[in-house]
């Protein structure tokens, strides 16, 4: 199970504990916000792309959206996102729960500058109903990312 890896990595890390576990749903950006108890733009929602032929993660605010223009100028080609069957296969997360912890090998991490505007946001966990709470250097150091691109609108 997916959870299960990112519950590995953050023991290794010895932040285990700061993973938050819902009842409820929270696999869309509305419905983790309601979960968490904070604004929808502070959920981290995290993005899969398949950019030269490889799996790419964009994790961007929850109130953003990818700008084709300005991806492009970052990736050198068109945003086209990995297909919902897809996902779980390359990137080693489910849809609803897409994380950029505990990725398959040779998946790339970049974060959008549109969360450095809050002191902590909340990616999810590897399923759809966990998050965790991080500040923007923290996701920056344990998701692996390769560097903070400028990619929404």
């Amino acid at each position: 199970m997916s959870i299960e890896n990112v519950k590995a990595y953050f023991r290794a890390h010895g932040m285990e504990g700061r993973i938050l576990e819902f009842e409820e749903s929270s696999a869309t950006v509305d419905l983790a916000a309601q979960a968490v108890g904070c604004e929808p733009a502070r959920i981290a929602k995290t993005l899969s792309f398949s950019v030269e032929g490889r799996p790419v993660l964009v994790v961007t605010a929850g109130d953003m959206r990818i700008a084709g223009p300005k991806f492009k100028a970052v990736f050198h080609e068109k945003p086209r996102m990995l297909a919902a069957d897809e996902v779980e296969e390359k990137i080693g997360h489910g849809v609803g729960g897409v994380c950029p912890f505990a990725v398959k090998e040779g998946v790339k991490v970049y974060l959008d500058v549109s969360m450095k505007r809050f002191a902590t946001i909340f990616p999810a966990c590897g399923s759809g109903n966990s998050a965790i709470e991080l500040s923007p250097e923290e996701l920056e150091k344990y998701s692996g990312a390769l560097e903070w691109v400028d990619v929404c609108k």
